[in-house]
């Protein structure tokens, strides 16, 4: 019982410093839309997509792989430890060296002329992110939940803490003539490099900390530990490739397929800037999916030497659909004040429809994760990396078509289209090869009904905005109304117990 004390405790750390560390990052979105440009925006948007593809290909799934080679190879933790942070430190600077070498030409090819210094810092960064990733995991191999956490944390808010003092602290100190302009070679024009050079300096701040609590490495490749490690790690990569192509691909390539002026006023940056502020706030439905996904994913294994967990998933993931369509419909019926709220300029709003349909993105998404156990618990993960390749096979091809055609439409479609079509192959597969009693056709007509009364909540305007909002929140009422009377022998039955 100690033992399961102790993991849920663990469990409930790890969740709670990356929930609220998304929070806390979810946050400057306030800072970047009130005081930066639309155009930094779409930068910021397409950088730090290409950072999240390429932190893949610097880690290459190394971080599983010792987990794996650590616990269960017959193999000495330590030597693992070494082997896999010298390997990483060594991959790292030849992969670095190369973006860095290669920026002048990605600028130009990102359409960054003269700006190759973005591309060197993004070398940087992902190479301070590679040599952090096998010390993290040690962090939690040793059970050191709290300090993983606290560093964690600590990252984040020197993070935020930098990009306060260098977007809004020290113009505001410029302009009133407290500090000089150009304040140690200060430039006031730059947006999206003080965002890239908070990052930075944030994580390279935490290195020394980070290598100290995990204890430093001896600099060893040890070829009878790399060769099977490599070839573990490889469909890792192949598989991070395919997940993050899913999440990323439409603000990755949004600029670049939008014409100029599709929305009159807006370059392609900038257009990208709106697209990529209002993704943001569908992030909100992703920090509860989030949530549910640190609590759910220990319960589910659990509870699967269960005769009866079948019946048990299957009310999770009613429960799970509940609440979350509630949510999605709470969110976009009260998008006329909130997007204002995180959207701190005029011109974002022209984006906010498509939120809702993002938001239903992340539900079939997290959907998705409740569907996925089923290859979880009967060891055919394979089927996940060709799930999550046809996922981007899927998405690639609508925003390249429709994104042109449809604009912020086309790439909230990319997401939609992706995640449903993973639930849709995951379920066929899934009900073959262990099968759960959903009840499908219910859950089909209540993502229905409530993706329409989001929609339909979100554009009804009775021109006073008090008014507004209690007709807005009763298309909510209408729909918890709603489930009560549907669900009213599971309300019972939950009651008597």
């Amino acid at each position: 019982m100690s033992n399961l004390k102790k993991l849920a405790g663990q469990t409930a750390i790890y969740g709670i410093s990356s929930i609220l560390g998304r929070s806390i990052n979810f946050l400057l979105i306030i800072v970047y839309t009130a005081y930066l440009s639309k155009e930094d925006l779409g930068a910021f948007t397409a950088i730090y997509a290409l950072i999240g593809f390429m932190n893949i290909v610097f880690t290459y799934g190394m971080e599983t792989t010792f987990f794996r080679y650590s616990t269960g190879k017959n193999l000495d933790p330590t030597r693992v430890y070494h082997t896999s942070q010298s390997l990483l430190l060594t991959s790292s600077l030849v992969l670095g060296s190369t973006l860095y070498l290669a920026a002048p030409w990605l600028a130009d090819v990102m359409n960054y002329p003269g700006q190759a210094y973005l591309f060197r810092w993004v070398a940087l960064l992902l190479s301070f992110d590679a040599i952090l990733a096998i010390p993290f995991a040690k962090l939690r191999l040793d059970n050191k939940a709290l300090v993983f956490a606290s560093a964690k944390i600590l990252n984040i808010l020197v993070n935020v803490a930098l990009n306060v003092i260098l977007i809004i602290g020290i113009p505001y100190l410029i302009q009133a003539g407290t500090i000089p302009d150009g304040f140690l070679g200060y430039q006031s024009d730059w947006g999206v490099e003080y965002i890239l050079l908070a990052n930075l300096l944030a994580n390279g701040l935490i290195i020394p900390f980070v290598w100290w609590k995990a204890g430093f490495f001896s600099f060893k490749l040890e070829k009878e530990i790399i060769k099977p490690m490599w070839s573990y790690s490889l469909p890792l990569l192949f598989m991070g490739l395919a997940g993050v192509t899913n999440e990323l691909i439409s603000r990755l390539f949004f600029e670049y397929l939008i014409p100029d002026n599709f929305y009159p006023g807006l370059s392609s940056r900038a257009a990208g800037g709106v697209f990529g502020a209002n993704f943001k706030l569908a992030i909100l439905m992703n920090l509860v999916i989030q949530a549910f996904k640190y609590a759910a994913e220990p319960f589910f294994f659990k509870q699967s030497g269960n005769q009866d967990s079948p019946a048990l998933y299957a009310k999770v993931m009613h429960a799970f659909i509940l609440f979350c369509t509630c949510l999605m419909i709470a969110i976009s019926v009260n998008l006329d004040w909130l997007g204002p709220l995180f959207l701190r300029s005029p011109g974002y709003e022209s984006g906010l429809f498509i939120v809702p349909m993002l938001l239903m993105g992340y539900l079939l998404l997290g959907i998705y994760f409740n569907l996925s156990i089923w290859f979880k618990i009967t060891d055919k993960t394979s089927y996940s990396f060709w799930i999550t390749l046809a996922g981007a096979i899927v998405s690639i091809a609508v925003i390249f078509f429709f994104v042109p055609i449809w604009g912020f439409l086309g790439g909230a479609l990319s997401t939609l289209a992706c995640y449903l079509i993973m639930c849709a192959i995951c379920f066929f597969f899934g009900q073959k090869y262990y099968p759960i009693p959903y009840q499908t056709g219910k859950y089909i007509g209540y993502l229905i009904l409530a993706f329409g009364l989001s929609y339909g909540g979100f554009y009804l305007d009775l021109g006073e905005p008090m008014l507004n909002f209690f007709a807005k929140n009763s298309v909510l009422a209408i729909f918890i109304g709603f489930l009560f009377i549907a669900e009213k022998d599971s309300i019972r039955r939950l009651a008597q117990k």
